[in-house]
């Protein structure tokens, strides 16, 4: 006998199956919430600090070390040709060419202009017309003296006959030779028509040009000539200092470029430094009596023709050399009226302020007289990470490069911000 099927109606399935799916369902979020929820926990517990709860920030540090620096003084200078030539009229009279090209390099030697020779070629014939008198005149008087002679030797004529013959025949002579030097002159006035350079160089403008009139009683000016293969630059400096520089010379503090001299570096208008030193020259010495400034001179390099006569520079000159001396970078100095301090990181990574006593500047870096020792480490960069003070650091080798890359990121949204204000 079968039994019936009931029939179930909506909403009567059983509890107890109901729970079990949820709970199945549950049980896999629960795992993983609680997993995660651990790991958190780990990781706050590595990366809590001693001191309250905050990693140790990342800073720059350098590590003081001791190394030779030239110690330098930076001079303002002008530029002057090694040698110059104003090229003058000798003669007078009108240029008819011009032989060169303006702004050219020139060899000594070499024609620039002419001047009408016509005159001078005059003047030259006519000298040479009177030697030639003169000579005649010469042989005349030279021939009537020899003969002469031995009618004097016979009383054939006066002795006072004979000696006038003779005088007469020595001052022929005389007159041949004042011809020759008129004859010379005229050939020089004639040279003087063809105007050549004197020294070689760069010849700039023509001051004159064809068919103007010159003249040799005020000596007009036709070009300028100036040498700048090499160049000095001319500046000034204290006595005292001179002196100073000169006594670290002698005792081979300098670097030496020579019998007693020393190099120097030439920085431009433009900030630029030349790539090639030149040598300071202690001659021509003055010292103004009103300043106590000494001008002096060095001489430089100039194959490109970088450097131009009365252009403005700036002269590095090497004053002396420290054997041992420290260089930090300018961003760890802070300078101030009660003196300049720096960050050292202890050895428990606590940084603290140290006062020390700053140099001169080389570049972008002090120079550190008194106040650090060799192996400390200096904080150059992550200032602005270190909000507690006295608290741990993390220091890590100072990069310049992502230094200035962290500036500029930096500057630039405050750039962005002012811009869309």
């Amino acid at each position: 006998m079968s039994t019936p099927l009931t029939k179930a109606t909506p909403g009567s399935e059983r509890p107890s199956l109901k729970a079990g799916a949820r709970m199945l369902y549950l049980l896999p979020l629960v795992i993983s919430i609680a997993a995660v929820l651990a790991a958190c926990g780990k990781d706050e517990k590595a990366a809590a600090a001693p001191g309250g709860g905050m990693p140790p920030a990342n800073v720059g540090v350098v590590t003081v070390g001791q190394q030779a620096v030239a110690l330098q003084t930076e001079l303002p200078g002008r530029v002057e040709a090694l040698r110059t030539a104003q090229v003058r009229a000798r003669v007078n009279g009108v240029i008819l060419k011009r032989l060169f090209t303006e702004g050219s390099e020139v060899k000594a030697g070499q024609a620039l202009f002419l001047i009408d020779p016509a005159p001078y070629q005059a003047q030259l014939d006519s000298a040479n017309a009177n030697v030639a008198k003169a000579q005649a005149n010469e042989a005349q008087a030279s021939a009537q003296a020899a003969r002469n002679k031995p009618l004097a030797d016979a009383k054939a004529i006066s002795q006072q006959e004979y000696i006038t013959s003779v005088a007469t025949a020595k001052a022929a002579a005389a007159d041949v030779a004042a011809a020759k030097a008129a004859a010379v002159t005229a050939k020089l006035s004639l040279d003087y028509a063809h105007v050549y350079a004197p020294i070689a160089g760069r010849i700039g403008r023509a001051l004159v040009t064809e068919g103007a009139l010159v003249g040799a009683s005020d000596a007009t000016q036709l070009a300028l000539i100036q040498q700048v293969s090499s160049v000095y630059v001319n500046f000034t400096q204290s006595a005292n200092e001179v002196q100073a520089m000169r006594r670290a010379l002698a005792a081979g503090q300098l670097r030496s470029a020579g019998n007693n001299a020393a190099q120097v570096e030439i920085v431009g208008d433009d900030g630029v430094v030349l790539p090639r030193t030149g040598k300071l020259l202690f001659t021509d010495l003055t010292v103004d009596p009103t300043s106590g400034q000494v001008t002096l001179r060095a001489e430089v390099p100039n194959p490109d023709s970088a450097l131009l006569p009365g252009q403005y520079v700036r002269v590095r000159v090497a004053q002396a050399e420290l054997p041992s001396a420290i260089l930090l970078p300018q961003q760890a100095v802070t300078r101030g009226s009660a003196g300049d301090t720096v960050m050292v990181v202890g050895p428990d990574n606590k940084p603290a302020p140290r006062k020390v006593k700053i140099g001169n500047a080389i570049g972008n870096q002090w120079v550190v007289l008194d106040g650090l020792k060799t192996g400390e480490k200096v904080i150059a960069d992550g200032f602005q990470k270190m909000f507690v003070p006295g608290a741990p650091v993390n220091p890590v080798p100072f990069n310049p490069a992502s230094a200035a890359s962290g500036a500029a990121s930096g500057a630039a949204p405050a750039a962005s911000a002012a811009a869309s204000r």
